[in-house]
């Protein structure tokens, strides 16, 4: 039987700059990691290519976050090798009933077709793992993340390990000194004013009435990454 991975321990790893992993699904066991370099987004760096732009504004998918948070968890360890186990799935679900774990959903005629999930901690945002069912989905999903991050006055986006495609939307490679440099900044400036809010996003895409339709709301978060990316 697995045994279970105490949420408050998980949060303390994070703020220690340190990450659970398993070796397969089925495992039983995680382990620890602490890359040497470790894979970071910079918020006013992300790359919103011009094709990228262009599927935002066109209002193809739906954007929500935190809608299914269990399905993007489930969605990330679909896949032939994960290294979220159920003590991870169980710890990450925990937190996120705490509102300390979010996702952000895309979707497309109903269906969940991608998405990201990751830990809210501070002025950080340690981002897990995306998941992308159709074409550009997870394009989509992180750059409605960075922007929510953006809005919501956060200062650092983990993303743990550098890929070819997290390099080509603007993520970078640091030493892990620096990066501890930037974690322990996120963590401390998180009680002054203003005060990092993930659902500032939420306000920004909504009227009085009604949220804005897919469309606008794409157009709104291609301007905002175009603006310095």
């Amino acid at each position: 039987m697995s045994l279970p991975l105490d949420p408050d321990l998980l949060l303390h790893g994070y703020a220690s700059g340190v990450f659970p992993m398993a070796d397969d699904r089925a495992s039983d066991e995680l382990f620890w990691v602490e890359p040497r370099e470790r894979a970071i987004i910079p918020l006013e760096g992300f790359h919103c290519s011009r094709s990228l732009a262009k599927r935002l504004r066109s209002g193809r998918f739906t954007v929500t976050a935190d809608k299914d948070f269990a399905s993007v968890l489930l969605g990330c360890a679909d896949r032939p090798q994960t290294w979220i186990n159920r003590p991870i799935e169980a710890a990450m679900l925990a937190l996120h009933a705490r509102a300390q774990a979010h996702s952000v959903e895309v979707w497309l005629d109903e269906r969940l077709v991608g998405g990201v999930y990751g830990v809210a901690l501070g002025r950080a945002f340690f981002a897990e793992s995306m998941f992308s069912r159709t074409r550009d989905a997870s394009k989509v999903a992180l750059a409605f993340l960075i922007a929510r991050l953006r809005t919501g006055h956060f200062s650092l986006c983990d993303c743990q390990f550098l890929t070819d495609h997290l390099a080509s939307l603007g993520a970078v490679e640091i030493p892990r000194t620096t990066y501890v440099g930037l974690l322990g900044e996120a963590l401390r400036s998180a009680g002054e004013p203003p005060r990092p809010d993930w659902s500032s996003l939420d306000g920004l895409l909504s009227s009085d009435t009604a949220p804005a339709s897919s469309a606008a709301a794409g157009k709104f978060i291609a301007q905002l990454l175009t603006q310095t990316s």
